[in-house]
């Protein structure tokens, strides 16, 4: 199934359910409950953003960085990740 399927399938089910107050609070707590187990995985503290950030300027000083001069090199070494 497609996001955007998925996403008329949720607003299908909210229409259903729009005049019940009560049905909605439930749907909007598991709706943030879920959303904010999503932030939780993509969220990084300062420090671990900013260690990594020390250590990628640590290997530039010392010339462990790689050059790209063109869309065929990216490509290459982006399809080598």
């Amino acid at each position: 199934m497609t996001a955007i399927q998925l996403n008329a399938e949720i607003y299908e089910s909210l229409s259903i359910i729009a005049k019940d107050e009560s049905l909605l609070k439930k749907a909007a707590r598991a709706l943030k409950r879920l959303a904010s187990q999503k932030r939780e995985e993509t969220l990084m503290t300062e420090d671990a953003f900013f260690a990594i950030v020390d250590k990628s300027l640590e290997e530039a000083a010392n010339g462990e960085t790689k050059a790209i001069h063109s869309k065929s090199e990216l490509s290459s070494f982006l399809n080598s990740l």
